[in-house]
């Protein structure tokens, strides 16, 4: 059955409209509805995800692209548990961000409005389907969802489910739609999607955000490549840097707040490296140093390429460049950062606020790792992705990155002189 965008964004807007009259009681009761419906149809949703992940097999796909895609019991409570917490967060809309009476007696104020219909293109993760979702209901969007090809069974599935919630509560269910083709073709159509689309937001791989930001012609908040960086410098404590080093690179590396870069300061790479190479070498992490940093760790460090500094890994692999300076590990990871997450390990302050006045990125670290870059993390709830863009919204998108603003004056008759 071919996808009729122009008839989806004809509904999504009409469920815009309905969805910005309801009171946020019931937008929360239709939240943990939507939640209990998950856990109760998990067998479901996990059948539907066996069929994508035995095509992923069958397509050779890399083990840290199939783990994205996996759908078990744990990750299905873990999107419940997203939407209830949505749920017990406060509502955006409506709230008043400043208020003042003017020269002529207006009484102005600025109010937290939804953005109207957002769109979602992403890859891999059908998470995204459920967390994307949940935000843009809570905030009053309609929302029309573009996963891909990998997970469409389980996208699909996810959102029969949740509309079916919605239709059950009397809820236009055209609040969450899913486009059932993934051809780049009926892509670039969405993309285009102007009238219909408010705003068009990617998640995923560096390739698709740069394909989305160059080819759409609705507005586009640019979200997710992490080449994320760590300096641990001169003064820093050596263990917790290889402790915080090592969770940012192995507890998951397939998503965008690991880290792909290490920077270490040449005055502790002696000690520091051995002592992180033989912590990583626990998780088969793959290093690839500079000169200094091969001299260093021997045969357990393959040699760096230009390439590898601008390259978003995903995977277990780690590049490591020795510097002479706090100078020069920050004018490195400006030059090749994707304004994602960096973090500096070290016990001196002045060092610390340089780096965090000088380094240009959403999410700048002291001593902690560039992992809790995340909407949950942050207290926003599920979130709708990294924003590593400057306009409106920046960093992780929760409920008041999903909302506009609008002005309402009230006059007792004056007219302008």
């Amino acid at each position: 059955m071919t996808v009729d965008l122009v008839k989806m964004g004809q509904a999504a807007k009409k469920a815009a409209y309905e969805l910005g009259q309801l009171s946020t009681d019931e937008k929360n009761q239709a939240l943990l509805k939507m939640a209990e419906a998950l856990q109760d149809k998990a067998a479901e949703i996990m059948e539907a995800n066996a069929l994508d992940l035995d095509q992923a097999k069958k397509a050779d796909l890399k083990a840290s692209f199939v783990d994205r895609l996996v759908l078990d019991e744990g990750r299905i409570e873990g999107m419940a548990a997203g939407l209830r917490q949505i749920a017990g967060l406060e509502d955006p809309i409506g709230q008043v961000d400043r208020a003042w009476v003017n020269y002529a007696g207006l009484e102005i104020s600025q109010r937290r409005v939804p953005l109207g219909v957002i769109g979602i293109i992403y890859e891999a993760r059908p998470n995204v389907t459920v967390d994307a979702t949940g935000l843009c209901f809570k905030a009053g969007n309609a929302v029309m969802l573009r996963g891909g090809k990998e997970a469409l069974r389980t996208n699909i599935k996810l959102v029969e489910i949740l509309r079916s919630v919605l239709t059950e509560l009397g809820i236009n269910p055209d609040a969450v739609q899913i486009l059932t083709e993934t051809s780049h073709e009926l892509a670039n159509e969405f993309m285009a999607l102007t009238g219909y689309l408010d705003v068009l937001i990617p998640r995923g791989s560096a390739r698709l955000i740069k394909a989305v930001v160059a080819n759409a012609k609705v507005p586009v908040i640019e979200t997710g490549a992490g080449n994320c960086h760590i300096y641990v410098d001169a003064a820093a404590d050596l263990e917790m840097a290889a402790a915080i080093v090592y969770n940012a690179k192995v507890q998951r590396p397939s998503v965008c707040n690991a880290t792909e870069k290490l920077l270490v300061h040449q005055n502790v790479a002696a000690e520091f490296l051995p002592l992180l190479a033989a912590k990583l070498a626990q998780a088969s992490v793959e290093l690839r140093g500079d000169e200094q940093a091969c001299q260093i760790l021997g045969s357990s460090c393959k040699a760096a390429t230009a390439a590898d500094w601008d390259t978003e890994y995903n995977d277990y692999i780690l590049a490591i460049k020795v510097v002479s300076s706090l100078d020069q590990a920050i004018d490195h990871i400006n030059a090749h950062n994707t304004k994602h997450s960096e973090a500096i390990i070290t016990n001196d302050y002045n060092n610390s606020q340089a780096f965090l006045d000088r380094i240009d990125a959403a999410a700048v670290y002291v001593n902690a790792s560039t992992r809790f870059t995340d909407g949950g993390e942050f207290g926003f709830g599920a979130e709708i992705g990294i924003s590593t863009q400057k306009l409106h919204a920046r960093g992780p998108m929760g409920l008041r990155e999903l909302t506009s603003t609008k002005y309402v004056i009230r006059g007792t008759g004056q007219v302008r002189k």
